[in-house]
């Protein structure tokens, strides 16, 4: 007889205490040749971190996925659209914009 299946978003995930990698069971490990759907209790005992190669021991329960971050709807609307910006978007923007300040800057220092 088959065990049911078990939906993986529900299953404790770890993080790496020492990188910050965190286990996802919906996705596996690859690398580590952890199938897709592990959970965090079942990983085998000689498993590392896939990017620092960090023990088992030195990883943390830090429970399912939750979902959505908490009041991001609601505040989708303010910031001049800002905040409908992926991390890629509004980092090569926050930094893109500094760095024009800064030519702007050295542009007024040299030409006097």
């Amino acid at each position: 007889m088959s065990q049911p299946t078990v939906d993986p978003r529900t299953l404790d995930r770890g993080e790496c205490g020492v990188c910050g990698y965190i286990y996802e069971p919906e996705a596996g490990d690859g690398k580590g040749k952890i199938l897709v759907g592990t959970p965090y209790d079942k990983l085998p005992v000689d498993w590392r971190c896939p990017n620092c190669r960090s023990p088992l021991t030195r990883f943390s329960r830090i429970g399912p996925r939750t979902g959505t971050l908490a009041g991001f709807e609601e505040n989708a609307q303010f910031g001049l659209g800002v905040n409908t910006l992926n991390p890629q978007v509004k980092n090569l923007l926050i930094f893109g914009m500094l760095g024009l300040g800064l030519l702007l800057l050295m542009s007024f220092y040299f030409s006097g």
